[in-house]
């Protein structure tokens, strides 16, 4: 007998069939003898609807009573699931987040759990019945509604495994694992049997968008054995664990992430004096706007050249601060371009395996591929190039490493 999480997603509780879908998939599991707390989202759409609600009362809503308004999607689909499981004579008995007592900080809107009492759960599973409990919400010590953010539902299952000291902590979703790279760029690309937590928070940050990066730090960080899998086909899935010393001569690469949401910023001709980075980011980091790949250039005349990346979204915001810094630092010029993209190579095996970088800029320039930043860290490999390129690039990088090929212990998706 084992004590599993499980948490479905909107798409998952889209409707009411796929709700008794749901019904009879919890009952398999459970005539198996194994304990059952389900974590479940609000069905598909619920929030936006909620939140449209929202602003055509508030152009700004109260975050407080924001929160109110959005954490009852959740509690509609954990009442239905439950009726299903009682039609079907299977003892089972919903939680709210303040239900269960999942304690969090009064950050609304993206509240961080502090504590959780799992000692009703426990109860209830003792007794024979599934827990159904609302995800992405929580209370504070005044006892208000929170909720965890977008995609939150995730952490609630995770920080419910690792509170309760489940087996595993299985995301059902509407792909039926983590492949080598997105399917709908590569067809040869390939659903992994495992992938460590290191490689999962990686491809998470870089784009891809199977879990949320919340979920596996929290995973990681209690070493909660994920596994995402269909809700609507049968399968393995893949599992996110701990990197076992047996997988230091793993492949290489374990995957291929991509983001189309980025824009690059150069300030050209900056004094080359000490200071003069923090004189530029320094504003730009007061402005909220998150930096990502960094390359600085000495020219021989004492100036520097300064490009960054930031999100697509936020390219306007950071642009006019990088003029008025031009202006005050005496450059030459700002130049701007939101037509580029970021591929990252990931792979804890890099640790082990030289020439990676050299493989990887090869494949690139076979494919006539020109890289305009290059950033490294011990598990990761980032260039970033042209957005026209970015499928050439991918694809081409999937076949260098081959990532294609069929590897014992992983299975075709």
């Amino acid at each position: 007998m084992a004590l599993i999480v499980q948490k479905f997603g909107g798409t998952s509780v889209a409707n009411v069939g796929r709700i008794e879908a749901v019904a009879d998939r919890l009952l398999a599991c459970h005539e198996r003898g194994d304990q059952l707390v389900v974590v479940v989202s609000a069905m598909s759409g619920e929030t936006n609807r909620l939140i449209e609600l929202a602003h055509s009362i508030q152009s700004t809503p109260d975050p407080r009573e924001f929160d109110v308004l959005v954490s009852t999607g959740e509690q509609v689909t954990i009442a239905l699931l439950c009726m299903a499981l009682i039609k079907r004579g299977c003892a089972a008995r919903s939680y709210t987040g303040a239900q269960v007592r999942i304690l969090t900080d009064n950050a609304y809107n993206k509240a961080r759990i502090q504590e959780i009492d799992g000692g009703a759960l426990l109860s209830d599973l003792d007794a024979g019945r599934i827990v159904v409990v609302a995800g992405f919400q929580g209370m504070d010590v005044d006892g208000n509604i929170t909720t965890l953010g977008r995609g939150g539902s995730d952490t609630t299952a995770v920080a419910l495994a690792a509170a309760l000291g489940a087996d595993e902590c299985q995301i059902f979703t509407d792909v039926d694992g983590v492949y080598t790279t997105d399917p709908r760029v590569v067809n040869g690309a390939r659903r992994l049997d495992r992938i460590t937590f290191e490689e999962m928070l990686e491809m998470a940050s870089l784009g891809s968008k199977v879990l949320q990066i919340r979920a596996v730090e929290f995973a990681g960080k209690y070493n909660v054995p994920l596994r995402v899998l269909s809700s609507f086909e049968d399968g393995p899935g893949t599992l996110i664990t701990r990197e076992e010393p047996d997988q230091m001569e793993a492949p290489t690469i374990a995957g291929i992430a991509f983001n189309r949401d980025e824009a690059k910023l150069t300030i050209v001709g900056v004094p080359d004096t000490p200071g003069v980075a923090y004189q530029i980011l320094g504003p730009i980091g007061e402005a909220n706007v998150e930096v990502d790949v960094i390359v600085q250039n000495v020219g021989a005349d004492g100036t520097t050249d300064f490009t960054f990346t930031v999100h697509r979204n936020e390219m306007a915001k950071a642009e006019a601060i990088l003029q008025r810094i031009a202006a005050e630092l005496g450059a030459r010029q700002v130049i701007s371009d939101d037509r580029i993209c970021k591929v990252s190579l990931v792979g804890v095996g890099m640790r082990s395996h030289a020439g990676v970088a050299a493989k990887m800029f090869k494949a690139l320039a076979e494919s006539n591929i020109n890289i305009q930043m290059i950033t490294t860290s011990e598990i990761k490999i980032s260039v970033v190039i042209a957005e026209k390129f970015i499928e050439l690039a991918v694809r081409s990088l999937h076949s260098a490493f081959d990532l294609d090929e069929p590897v014992s212990g992983d299975a075709r998706g």
